[in-house]
């Protein structure tokens, strides 16, 4: 009894100075920056956490779409769509004014397109129009809503679509996640407790291949490690970043895997020093796993 007792404590010990060296360094890349940071990781299979901030309720912007992906696939898993299901996106469905590789591709609307690329164009390359058209789909962000709460999910809320988020800039607070929510969730995700087998393969891979945020999570790692999903909500009054976030699954080279999310907001850095600290502290913990 006193062994397994000493042993706990020698590891409970082990783990706080772990989480204390990733606390520096963190503290080390944003220190003195203008702006509230939130950072969250969970070891899947040694159970490490670390965050920072990570019960702040952030602003998720197009983190969103990875819930709404979530919630599409669900459908499709209970058979009430099918991937392969064609769709018609009318012109007037394609808003010009917003983040929208189909309608860069296809400017005069009136397409068919399948659900699945319809999911792939959301969530791989963050497509508005494609992320409201499915929100439509499916019955709004409530259907959403209603899943996470079904799976457990804490710490999230979906309120609003891109459109309205367009309309008033101030609607992006209004879909918000904790950091520590994100990591849970996409641990969960992984290990199918979100989805079925398929649909979780088919929606990671869709995130392996995210073309958005190349200067965020993935920016310093190994090529082809990391799925994950980006949000940005660009500038508003004085210069003020509601948003630049990113999460993601990472796979170690000894083949295990960590979630890691990291969420700023209310920043007036610039662009560059935004993302570069999310950059730094995925870089600083993908050291930290592979020392």
């Amino acid at each position: 009894m006193k062994k397994t007792v000493l042993i706990f404590l020698l590891l409970s010990t082990f783990t706080f100075a772990q989480q204390s060296v990733l606390e520096q360094k963190v503290n080390s890349i944003i220190k003195d920056k203008k702006a509230t940071v939130g950072v969250s990781v969970l070891s899947f299979e040694d159970h490490f956490t670390y965050n920072k901030n990570g019960d702040k309720q952030l602003p998720t912007l197009s983190v969103f779409k990875f819930h709404i992906a979530c919630a599409v696939l669900d459908l499709v898993d209970k058979g009430k769509f099918s991937l392969d299901q064609k769709f018609l996106l009318k012109e007037s469905e394609l808003l010009p004014n917003t983040w929208s590789p189909i309608k860069k591709k296809y400017p005069k609307g009136d397409i068919t397109l399948s659900l699945g690329e319809i999911i792939d164009y959301t969530v791989s390359g963050s497509d508005n129009n494609g992320c409201d058209f499915l929100l439509s789909l499916i019955g709004g962000t409530q259907t959403v809503q209603k899943f996470m709460n079904s799976k457990g999910v804490k710490g999230f809320q979906i309120l609003v679509n891109e459109y309205e988020m367009h309309k008033d800039w101030k609607n992006q607070y209004k879909n918000y996640s904790t950091t520590n929510s994100a990591v849970a969730l996409l641990q969960r995700f992984y290990s199918e407790k979100i989805l079925s087998k398929k649909s979780t393969a088919y929606l990671y891979n869709i995130m392996l291949n995210t073309s958005t945020g190349g200067n965020k999570l993935k920016e310093q790692l190994s090529k082809g490690v990391i799925a994950h999903k980006t949000g940005s909500s660009g500038k508003y009054d004085n210069d003020l970043t509601v948003a630049e976030n990113d999460m993601g699954i990472v796979t170690l080279p000894n083949g295990k895997h960590y979630a890691i999310a990291v969420f700023i907001s209310n920043s007036t850095e610039t662009d560059v020093v935004n993302c570069k600290m999310i950059s730094d502290i995925s870089k600083t913990v993908w050291d930290y796993f592979n020392k």
